[in-house]
């Protein structure tokens, strides 16, 4: 079975492509599940890179209407990707209960630090450790323990910053590893990730994420693994990239779960 939950649209700005655009290369790319997980709107605050909270309501619908268009040839479901930050832990819960979605994919682009800090993952830096790296994690695992989100998108997507591997990157990748396991939370193996070029980094030439280290200590364990394509074109929903990314799980034994 071939399905794909990480699936975004143009509504978030920063992709390319309709509800209906996606749907129709999933077909033609023999999915049987496409999962939409566009970038979450919040209520009160706009974090830019994501649709308008405005859109929420259409998005849903238009996803509904694919679903009743399409539905002998491919299964829809509903799905958001959004960070966590404990203040809008009401709202998760209403997007899931009364928005009625099938599932929150956890995508921890921002979080606070330790001290009240509010850091963003593509910036971290500006701070001159890796001690943000034990702050995303809190994060994270705060976020697996609330039980609102099913799975946890590039979950070593702190790794693409330039530090070596170290203490912090170690205590920060066994802290989610352990927490995913006792929560029963999926982790995605992200095929964006490998879409971005090979750079040098202190700790060799390799993509930004995902990180061959955090995947060796998935692979040893019984975490349940998702490949997620991340695409942001239809063109991507199923690319070569997909097809590497199954690959490399491979290589490190572990093999991943079509459905949710």
């Amino acid at each position: 079975m071939k399905a794909n939950y990480h699936t975004h649209t143009d509504r978030c700005k920063h992709a390319k492509g309709k509800e209906e655009d996606y749907v129709k290369a999933a077909i033609d790319c023999g999915l049987s599940i496409l999962g939409f997980s566009d970038h979450a709107p919040f209520p009160d605050t706009d974090f830019g890179l994501r649709m308008v909270y405005e859109e929420l309501d259409d998005y849903l619908s238009c996803i509904d209407t694919m679903a009743n268009r399409y539905g002998n040839q491919i299964t829809l479901q509903k799905g958001l990707e959004i960070e966590y930050l404990p203040q809008y832990k009401g709202y998760y819960e209403w997007l899931l209960t009364e928005k009625k979605l099938d599932y929150l994919l956890l995508g921890e682009h921002f979080f606070y630090s330790g001290n009240g800090d509010f850091c963003n993952v593509f910036n971290v830096t500006t701070i001159p450790d890796t001690t943000c790296y034990l702050d995303y994690a809190k994060a994270v695992t705060d976020a697996m323990k609330t039980g609102l989100f099913k799975m946890v998108a590039h979950p070593d997507i702190f790794l693409m910053n330039p530090y070596a591997w170290d203490n912090n990157c170690e205590k920060a990748a066994d802290s989610i590893i352990e927490t995913a396991l006792i929560t029963n939370t999926i982790l995605e193996y992200n095929a964006n990730g490998l879409r971005r070029e090979k750079k040098e980094y202190p700790d060799g030439i390799r993509h930004p994420y995902p990180h061959d280290n955090f995947w060796k200590k998935v692979s040893e364990t019984s975490i349940e693994v998702i490949v997620g394509s991340d695409c942001h074109t239809p063109e991507l929903l199923w690319d070569t990239t997909v097809e590497t990314a199954y690959r490399n799980l491979a290589s490190f034994g572990i093999t991943p779960i079509h459905t949710i």
